[in-house]
Parts: structure tokens; C-alpha cells; sequence
């Protein structure tokens, strides 16, 4: 029986000019896969396989050590255009900001082990600061939390915009059993070892400063049972100087303005990033 002839040739061909038409299309310098987008000027990489990022100051703004942000949770999504301003605020003032994306990690052992890996290709291998302020924004919180809790004496301080820091009112324990690999139940039962509010009494002990903006009408990320109630440990634990709970009258977990444009927070953030250099 006779076959019809195929040619590599022309096969390769059409693949290859639609390959080059690509990179004809992409504009110079931007790399033809990004690991990710960022909203800033900066850089990503990969850590154990996950996304990173660093938004990096100019050069003369450069330091060594570089201070720094930890910030989350750094999802495809995050960090997003209203923190613009305020990242910007951080890299005029000469602070890096970066992160690694843990998925959906909800302060459990497996995302805490992937920002212990960011801060060790940070700070060993790229000269960053040995003590970076955190950021954490809404879930973030659970990230910067329970790595602080973890890690108390490589943190410089922990800022927050409607942070979360008890497990059970978001995402529930439904929803961040997986994270854990436990089942609602067994979390429920296990609440005193993974529930950062129920731990965070480390962070008071410390005397970890942490500056915080709530809304007052929050119904996602209930003001009392989180930001407040942190509040209320480092008071019981004689550290109320060490915390600033701003409280944003009748607003609830929204795009605001003001919790991206609050200056209170950004200088406390440049503040505590630039001491953990020193």
C-alpha cells in the first residue's frame, strides 16, 4: 500500500512562524511566560515550584541589608491596584516588598514553610534584612500571623487591613481544613495548635509592634473577634504600647480609600522594616 509522504518540513514550518509572530508581538524585554504580573516594577521567580515576587526600590535606594516587606497573601491576584499607592509609599522610602504564593494556605505548616523558604533566598542568598515587617492583608492576616507566631525573633513588626486572625470566623474551618489536611472536625479539635488568635499571645509576650486598620461594620472579617480581640491580649500582656488598632468608622471589608491610603499604617510599615535592618 502506498502512504502518503508527510515532510517535517512543512509541518515545522507554520509552528515556527506562529512562534516568531509571538515574539515579534511581545514588547522587548518582558519575558514570553511571566511567573507573574505584577503591579509594579519588580521581579518574579519560582520557589519550590511556587511563584515569588519582589518589588524592588530604585538603586540609589537600594540597601545592604535591603529592609523589607513579607507581604500576603500573594495569590495571582494580590498584591492588586489599590495597594498600589501604598507599595509605592514603601519603595520611595527604600523598602523592598515581597512574597510567595502559597495558594489558599490560611496560616497553615504547609504556607508557613513556603514564606520560611522566601525569607531564606531572601535574606541568605540576596542580602535582605534579617527582620521584615509583615503585611498582611484580609486572609494575609492568617500568613503573617502564624509565621510570626512561628517566628518571633526574625519580626520587626506586623501591619494589617482587616486582617484575620481566628480561623473560624474566615474562612471557616469547612473551608481551611484542606489547607491543614484535616477534616473540619479534626481542626475544630486542634484549634489551641493552629488557630492564630488562640496563639498570639507569643506575639504579645514579645512585644511584637503591630499596627492595624479595621472597619467597625466588617461582617466578613468581624472587627471583635480579630483585630480587637489581638488587641486585647497585648493589653492583658502589658504590651498596649506595642499595638495601634485603628478603627475605620462604618466601613466593612471594601475597597475604601482610605485603608490603602493610610498614612498611620505605611509609616509604621517603613518604620519597622527599616529597625529590622539595623
Amino acid at each position: 500500500m502506498n502512504r502518503p509522504h508527510i515532510h517535517l518540513r512543512a509541518l515545522c514550518f507554520p509552528i515556527i512562524l506562529l512562534y516568531v509572530s509571538r515574539l515579534i508581538a511581545q514588547e522587548p524585554g518582558q519575558p514570553a511566560d511571566p511567573i507573574k504580573n505584577l503591579i509594579l516594577p519588580g521581579e518574579t521567580f519560582r520557589i519550590e515550584g511556587r511563584a515569588a515576587f519582589i518589588f524592588w526600590p530604585s538603586e540609589d535606594k537600594k540597601r545592604t541589608p535591603q529592609p523589607w516587606v513579607m507581604y500576603a497573601p500573594t495569590l495571582p491576584a494580590y498584591p492588586d491596584v489599590h495597594e498600589k499607592w501604598m507599595h509605592e509609599q514603601f519603595l520611595e522610602a527604600g523598602v523592598a516588598v515581597a512574597g510567595i504564593d502559597a495558594g489558599e494556605a490560611y496560616g497553615s505548616p504547609q504556607g508557613q514553610k513556603l514564606m520560611t523558604a522566601l525569607y531564606h533566598e531572601l535574606v541568605d542568598k540576596r542580602g535582605f534584612a534579617a527582620k521584615p515587617c509583615l503585611l498582611g492583608r484580609s486572609r494575609g492576616g492568617l500568613w503573617v500571623s502564624s509565621w510570626a507566631i512561628a517566628h518571633p525573633e526574625r519580626t520587626s513588626g506586623i501591619a494589617g487591613i482587616y486582617p484575620v486572625f481566628d480561623l473560624r470566623t474566615y474562612p471557616g474551618l469547612e473551608k481551611a481544613g484542606p489547607s491543614y489536611g484535616l477534616t473540619a472536625q479534626e481542626l475544630s479539635s486542634r484549634l489551641s495548635k493552629h488557630n492564630p488568635i488562640a496563639r498570639t499571645e507569643v506575639l504579645a509576650q514579645s512585644k511584637i509592634p503591630v499596627c492595624i486598620i479595621h472597619g467597625d461594620v466588617d461582617t466578613v472579617v468581624p472587627l471583635a473577634e480579630n483585630s480587637a480581640t489581638l488587641e486585647k491580649q497585648y493589653q492583658q500582656a502589658g504590651a498596649a504600647d506595642a499595638i495601634t488598632l485603628i478603627i475605620a468608622k462604618g466601613q466593612g471589608h471594601n475597597f475604601w480609600e482610605g485603608f490603602f491610603r493610610c498614612q498611620v499604617l505605611v509609616d509604621f510599615v517603613i518604620q519597622r522594616a527599616k529597625a529590622g535592618a539595623s
